[in-house]
């Protein structure tokens, strides 16, 4: 019984945000009422207020820069990822082994160490205030833990099937392609959705590389709403909202593939 008081709390202590977030949103910044109370009336001028924003760094605007470099990111963390990871998984030598522990070296490698170097040879690229920086930049740091994943998932499907398919006469990049890549479903949709989450979430980095208005993302919009001059809360929650909705709908839509794709690439 006592797991089920625990979950509540957790439940609760998760939710709360969520419920204060979406309150303020629909209240006036003129309520001063309690932010745990739900307003007697809904106002939805805060979200009017930021879906007229015709300005270069409206949320409309930044929603198109946000999906093209967050769709980018994956398509590159996928396709990349699960190329490496095949020839990782199926061939054991010492070179390959000390791949994967490089390769797990660099995820404990938290990207703020290096944001004064990376700024440095963007500058020199002339990648600041351009989609592909951001792209690259994102990508390089996303594909170590999509690697990692393909790889233990790859380990668990069986090696007959490979030489089944070598003896029908398919190369090496048939059976991965007409084989193997198939069964990769569930850890493709993990991949998705983790990195599509850290992608749209990103603040540090499309900070210091996207830093004019018309390149904002959705982050960086919800970011003007608080200055030394003005603080909007109100509008700011409007805009979380809608900033939550598409992430919201794509984990509820591949919700049961991500949970078996997680579970498998961690245990077997």
């Amino acid at each position: 019984w006592w797991k089920y008081i625990v979950a509540f709390f957790i439940i609760l202590i998760n939710a709360l945000p969520l419920y204060v977030l979406i309150e303020m949103s629909l209240k006036q910044s003129t309520d001063l009422a309690s932010r745990l109370t739900w307003p007697d009336y809904i106002y939805l001028g805060n979200y009017l207020k930021i879906l007229k924003n015709a300005g270069q760094s409206n949320l409309l605007n930044a929603f198109k820069n946000t999906i093209l470099v967050t769709a980018c990111v994956v398509g590159i963390e996928v396709f990349c990822g699960c190329l490496a990871a095949y020839p990782l998984a199926r061939l054991q030598t010492k070179f390959n082994e000390w791949i994967r522990s490089v390769n797990l070296a660099i995820m404990m490698i938290p990207p703020v160490s290096i944001l004064v170097g990376v700024y440095s040879i963007l500058v020199k690229f002339n990648g600041i205030n351009t989609h592909w920086a951001l792209i690259l930049v994102t990508a390089a740091f996303g594909l170590p833990l999509s690697i990692y994943l393909y790889t233990n998932y790859i380990t668990a499907i069986p090696r007959a099937l490979d030489e089944a398919a070598t003896i029908d006469g398919a190369n090496r990049l048939q059976c991965f392609l007409h084989i193997i890549l198939p069964q990769l479903k569930p850890v493709t949709v993990t991949v998705i959705i983790m990195k599509g989450v850290g992608a749209w979430n990103d603040f540090l980095y499309p900070m210091y590389i996207m830093q004019k208005p018309k390149m904002y993302t959705v982050v960086l919009v919800i970011k003007q709403y608080f200055s030394e001059a003005s603080t909007d809360l109100h509008g700011a929650a409007a805009c979380c909202v809608l900033a939550m909705l598409p992430i919201i709908a794509l984990y509820i839509f591949l919700n049961k593939y991500f949970i078996k794709g997680a579970v498998d690439s961690a245990v077997k």
